[in-house]
This record gives C-alpha cells, structure tokens and sequence, in this order.
C-alpha cells in the first residue's frame, strides 16, 4: 500500500449521500459492523468500534506530540475550535490525534492483515509482475482477463471477473476492453460491449495547498524526521451544506530551505470540481491522461481561499511564538487579496491522492452511473468492480477505509448470491 496509513472512517452523512444516489445497502447503518469488522482498535471499544478485526488502529497521545503539533492543537483550541480524542466516532468533529493503522511504527496494511493470513490457500495464486491489458468477452459475459507478464501475453479464465486495479487503471482497463462511452471509443476504433458513458468521468478527489513557515529549528537532523500526520483539524467552512466539509494537517518538511519549514496543509474534504480520466492510446502501458479539473467550481476556490486564512490565524496564535519565525509562502500581501490568492492556490493546488468515483456506483437511471451497488458492471455479465472508482464521491476521508470497506462487502455480496 502507498499511502498515509490515515485510518479515518467516512462520515454517516457520506453513506447517506451514497443511498440517495440509489445504493439503499450502502447506508452508515448498513455498512458499520463492516467497519467494526476490519479494526482492532487499540485505544478505544464500545459500539463504534471493533476489537477483532485484522488491521490494528492507533492514535498517538497528547504528550508524543513534537512541539509545532502541540502548538497547532493548542491554536485550534485557542481559536475556538473543539477538541475530539476520536475523529472516528459518528459526530467527531474538530482537533485531534489522527487514527493510522501505524501501531508502533509498523504499516499494518491489508497486504500484512488480510493477504499474510490467506496466502498459504489452496484456491489462492498469487502472480506478481503482471499487468492486465484487456477484459475477455463473449458477447457481454466476462470470461477472462488478458495479462501480460515479462513480455509474454497469457489468459486467465474464470466464472466471475473482479476488477480491483484501482480509480485510474480500472477504468482504462474497462476502456480497452470495450466498456464506456461508444462515441469515445469509437474514437480509437475499440469494438463497444457495453456503452457506458460514465466510465472514467465523476473523477472526485480531496484539493490541498500547504502553506508554509520558517521555523526557529531545524527540520534536517536525523533524530527530528519524524511522522508528520500526528494531529488534524476537521471543521466546517462558513455557510457551508456540508459538514466537515475540510481538513487541515500540521505538517513539517524537511526539503524547503537549509533548516526545513513548518507546513499547514489545508484540504477541501468534499469538493465541488469534478475531472475526468481518458485514454491515450489503446496500449496499457501508457498512462491515461488525468484531468482533476481542482479548484474549477467557484465554491472549492471560496472554501480554500478561508482555509489558507484560517491557517494563518493558527500559525499567529500564541502557542506557535517559539516555533516560527516568520512566513514563507504564501506572503503577507497575497494573503490579503482574493486575487493574488485564488492564483496562489490554482498555481499551488496537489491531489491528496484520494482518486475516487471514476466508476461511479448507482442506480441504472443515473447516466454516469457504471456499476450497481453490488459492483456489478451495467451491460455486462459476470463482471464486478471492487475498488474506490466505484464510490459516488470521494469520502470525507482518506480513501484507506473506504477501500477496505468496499472489499469486505462486494466480498459478502459475493457470497450471499451463491
């Protein structure tokens, strides 16, 4: 797994979102014992937690805070803003110590948890250096895939076909194999099976911008390159429908200037902007073209413009006077004009790497609608999708839950259809 080990759940309102967009099994109530199912939390119990799941949670205490985390908490409680020792639980909201799955220092991914306790089973091969090229069809029924492993193309053939390759190569994949919009694949001259013209639109994904300031320290010496994503800050941007609708990470970086600098990303957890995936070519080997389209809805441009000035308030209270010297970017004056600071953020905006919804999940009516909520593929047969293309929108979350979510219930509803 290649991300932060932020193991944080999507909001209750998130799973009603997904409902109203014709997915009645995915509600929050629904969908928590499944949560509960994947943790062992190692801090926490009762009735929104699990105690027997095969990823280990923790949080780190108040008091393995370096001094920049702690003075970031203190800010946020000094401008207002609630303190929650669970951003996990239900109606959490505010500061606090993140959840990861990072107990001691070690990546509990699900290749440790879930992989390492199945890999040894007879009806289990696993095959590492492959890329899967093409979905095999007979007419509409998937009846195989097409890999290619060092050079050499060979067949794997199977009763049901699950796609789990992830937001941008599942999509393409379904692309090359005849699945999405048929004026666009006719384009490449790609024989359609189903024509679905939402595969790879509803690209949804969490817009971020750091911000940053010299510190008083230096970043660089080998006893301070320490985890950076200790504390976070979740609140809801003014006038807005959406609750936690934003985050903000303390932050440090060790590769701006000779000493490092302190750094206050600021992320839009429920974004308006909407992008697309589309194909280069029809060879899997060339990576599709990624158009996030951030920061293009004038309500993200609004709620980013108030993060970047909530940052600066945190970093101007009093807790953070021994820690920084001064600004280093944005400055002062940009700060100050909405201008300056709209072409600040749309020259510094990144992806938090949450890609999700390229494969949406819906009812049939839904136009950009690609699966249905068991992850069965619209026009085809025997064809699933298990990864987070499928989410209707990206979580007020990482995506690290809701990934694994997905997989342990497309895996029941497996099971459940005989």
């Amino acid at each position: 797994a290649i991300n932060g080990q932020v193991f944080l759940r999507p909001l209750p309102e998130d799973f009603e979102r997904w409902v109203e967009w014709g997915n009645d099994r995915w509600s929050f109530k629904e969908c928590l014992p499944y949560l509960l199912k994947i943790e062992t939390d190692l801090d926490y119990d009762g009735d929104f937690h699990g105690q027997d799941g095969p990823i280990l949670v923790k949080r780190h205490s108040l008091d393995s805070l370096t001094d920049d985390q702690l003075a970031f908490y203190e800010a946020c409680k000094y401008l207002g803003y609630k303190e929650t020792i669970d951003h996990n639980l239900p109606d959490s909201t505010g500061v606090g110590p993140y959840p990861l799955n990072n107990p001691d220092g070690i990546r509990f991914s699900t290749a440790l948890g879930y992989l390492s306790q199945s890999r040894h089973r007879l009806n289990l091969t696993i095959k590492p250096n492959c890329v899967t090229q093409k979905i095999i069809f007979d007419g509409n029924v998937a009846t195989g895939v097409e890999v290619i492993s060092n050079g050499e193309m060979f067949k794997v053939e199977g009763t049901e076909i699950i796609l789990s390759a992830g937001s941008i190569a599942t999509p393409q994949i379904l692309m090359l194999s005849g699945v999405g919009s048929k004026e666009y694949l006719s384009t490449f001259n790609i024989s359609v099976v189903s024509d679905l013209p939402g595969v790879g639109k509803n690209l949804r994904d969490h817009p971020t911008v750091h911000t940053t300031w010299k510190p008083h320290y230096s970043f660089n010496k080998p006893e301070q390159k320490i985890g950076p994503q200790k504390v976070a800050l979740r609140y809801t941007s003014q006038d807005s429908k959406y609750q936690n609708d934003m985050i903000m990470i303390m932050r440090f970086s060790h590769e701006i200037g000779d000493t490092g600098a302190l750094m206050i990303s600021v992320g839009i957890y429920l974004a308006e902007s909407v992008g697309r995936i589309s194909l280069q070519s029809t060879d899997i080997h060339t990576q599709p073209i990624l158009d996030y389209n951030l920061l293009s809805h004038e309500h993200d441009l609004k709620r980013l413009r108030e993060g970047v000035r909530l940052a600066d308030k945190i970093a101007k209270a009093p807790s953070f006077t021994s820690s920084i010297v001064g600004r280093l970017s944005p400055d002062e004056t940009t700060i100050n004009d909405d201008d300056l600071l709209d072409k600040w953020m749309l020259e510094n905006v990144l992806t938090m790497h949450h890609i999700s919804g390229t494969c949406k999940m819906g009812s049939r009516s839904d136009k950009e609608a690609v699966v249905d909520q068991y992850g069965l593929v619209y026009g085809t047969k025997q064809l699933r999708i298990a990864d987070a293309s499928i989410l209707p929108d990206c979580p007020r979350a990482n995506t690290n839950v809701a990934a694994m979510l997905i997989g342990e219930r497309i895996a029941d509803f497996i099971n459940t259809s005989g």
